[in-house]
């Protein structure tokens, strides 16, 4: 029985493993970077995903899309970067790929947009860490050796997005509360 179970699990992580080591050997990855994440999604068509990027440094960005078209928006002014405003994209049929600089403010903001023309794109993003570039201890703040204040964009949008989730707990009580009545 342990035997089977073994056998099932290796069956379904050497695809992902496989598909790696294609990333790897394929496209050239330096053994210098170090993969900090793999994030695996689905979009819908004219959609976007948002993820935020919090670790410091030259960050990589590497996606490929398994099915459909997905596309690339970053941005450190805005946690919800879009192909209206964004600091950096890659928008190809094929592989994307970002690097996002270490003198980005944090945290970084990643859109991920499916294309319209499927009706869903399947994506696999590779996150990897550039330990090449140094990194000045000293660099963190403004000149005066005060950390910088975030900006007023990305204060404006946790703000939003915790007025969001205000709302949505308030209505599903109501939603409750209405049937608890009726």
């Amino acid at each position: 029985m342990m035997l089977s179970c073994s056998a099932l699990l290796l069956a379904l992580l050497l695809p992902h493993v496989r598909g790696f080591l294609n990333l790897l050997e394929d496209d050239g990855v330096p053994e210098e970077w170090v993969l900090l994440h793999v994030v695996q999604g689905h979009i819908g068509a004219g959609n976007y995903s948002y993820l935020r990027l919090n670790h410091d440094g030259r960050v990589i960005l590497h996606m490929r899309s398994l099915k459909g078209d997905a596309d690339i928006y970053v941005s450190d002014n805005t946690l919800r970067p879009s192909f209206d405003s964004y600091k950096l994209q890659s928008a190809t049929c094929g592989q994307d790929v970002v690097v996002v600089p270490g003198d980005f403010a944090r945290p970084v903001g990643i859109g991920i947009y499916g294309h319209p023309s499927y009706l869903e794109s399947e994506f696999e993003m590779y996150v990897f860490y550039d330990q090449t570039v140094p990194q000045d201890p000293f660099d963190k703040g403004s000149e005066d050796g005060r950390p910088q204040s975030r900006s007023p964009q990305a204060a404006e949008d946790d703000e939003q997005e915790e007025e969001s989730i205000f709302w949505t707990i308030l209505i599903g009580l109501l939603k409750i509360i209405l049937e608890i009545l009726f």
